[in-house]
């Protein structure tokens, strides 16, 4: 049986929509997939549950900035590259298939060196500096965006490929029933969903419980909160904190009448997926590289979402409680705004956006027959 290998990691957003493509590839061929992942965190629990075999390797992350830590990463990739090199030569995968974070350089390169061909897939609208190294070892570079193609120069632009981004298979089935059942809710209740990506969001948590008695006059506020920070709410009847979601959260988006969240790619592009209106409210500053403002100034300018923050050409309102309150007052009371936002269009660029995963698990078995001919 032909083996084909994944590798990414270090946050939910570089696994989930790897295993979007590892299920459209294991649906298409009776292959066997295994996952290269980091040693340490979230990966392997999150592989593993999928179903996938994982292997850990070392991994040092990649800072642009100067940092005495970057001198320990480096030893920490150069591990990772030879726990990679032994893996793939153990395992002999026909393809290697990288959904990015700074974990799949190495394995990448090792493949590169045991000439296994890679392809690589982008979510953001610019590419990460793990998507601009992997460029170097992948012979196809799959992007979200037609304008994406333009941060890419030479031969890696020649490389590049629009695919839109792959959404967890979960989605399409996502039932709004569920949702409510799983919640406790009834049909008559609405719903605020408030995420704060996998490892929760203070800046979103503190805005959201400044103003919780505002937004719980209209909704039942459900609010991922994330482990490090979890809330209560006290007496609070009407809102729902959790430290994380899990198989449950397609339904409960589903169950949803407004989205609060950061604007990370697969965040914004799985409630896009469920025609969900979304104030977003994306990661910024110094210790960022700006691809969630990105994000948020992309789906802001088609209509799809309203966002908070970035630069000052894509503040809507002030970032503050009494702001965030008054938003979600004006959404709440305006139903055709809402639909309008939810039938945005985000236009990728290209017709395999619809189902990218889909289309990735097609393009790594025409490239697996094409080897073995």
């Amino acid at each position: 049986m032909v083996s084909v290998a994944f590798t990414g990691g270090g946050s939910a957003g570089h696994i989930y929509p790897g295993l979007a493509v590892a299920a459209h590839l294991k649906k298409l061929s009776p292959c066997r997939v295994f996952w290269i992942g980091r040693n340490k965190g979230m990966d392997k629990e999150i592989v593993e549950k999928a179903g996938l075999e994982f292997f850990g390797v070392s991994a040092g992350k990649l800072r642009r900035n100067f940092s005495l830590q970057n001198a320990v990463d480096v030893f920490k990739v150069g591990a990772g590259f030879f726990q990679s090199w032994r893996i793939l030569g153990r395992e002999k995968p026909a393809l290697l298939f990288s959904k990015g974070g700074y974990v799949s350089v190495a394995p990448c390169a090792a493949s590169k060196f045991c000439k296994i061909p890679v392809f690589t897939h982008e979510s953001d609208y610019s590419p990460g500096l793990a998507t601009k190294l992997n460029s170097y070892f992948a012979e196809r570079i799959y992007i979200p965006y037609k304008e994406s193609k333009a941060f890419f120069t030479g031969s890696a632009a020649e490389k590049c490929f629009v695919s839109g981004n792959p959404i967890r298979p979960e989605f399409a089935g996502a039932d709004a029933a569920k949702g409510r059942s799983f919640l406790g809710l009834n049909n008559k209740d609405r719903i605020l969903l408030v995420l704060g990506g996998s490892q929760g969001s203070l800046e979103i948590n503190e805005l959201v419980r400044a103003c919780l008695p505002e937004l719980t006059k209209i909704y039942t506020v459900v609010h991922q909160t994330g482990g490090n920070d979890f809330f209560y709410g006290g007496a609070q009847p009407r809102y729902k904190p959790f430290e994380f979601f899990h198989d449950e959260l397609p339904h409960i988006m589903a169950a949803a009448e407004l989205v609060i969240c950061r604007s990370g790619a697969n965040t914004v592009w799985e409630c896009k997926s469920l025609g969900k209106p979304m104030i977003l409210i994306p990661l910024r500053g110094s210790g960022t590289r700006g691809d969630q403002v990105e994000n948020a100034r992309l789906f802001s300018k088609a209509g799809a979402a309203v966002s908070l923050g970035g630069d000052e050409s894509n503040v809507s309102m002030d970032i503050s409680a009494d702001g965030l309150s008054h938003l979600v007052v004006a959404l709440a009371e305006n139903p055709e705004q809402r639909k309008i936002m939810g039938e945005a269009k985000i236009v990728a660029g290209s017709k395999n956006s619809a189902n990218a995963a889909a289309f990735i698990a097609e393009e790594i078995l025409r490239r697996i027959t094409m080897e073995e001919k």
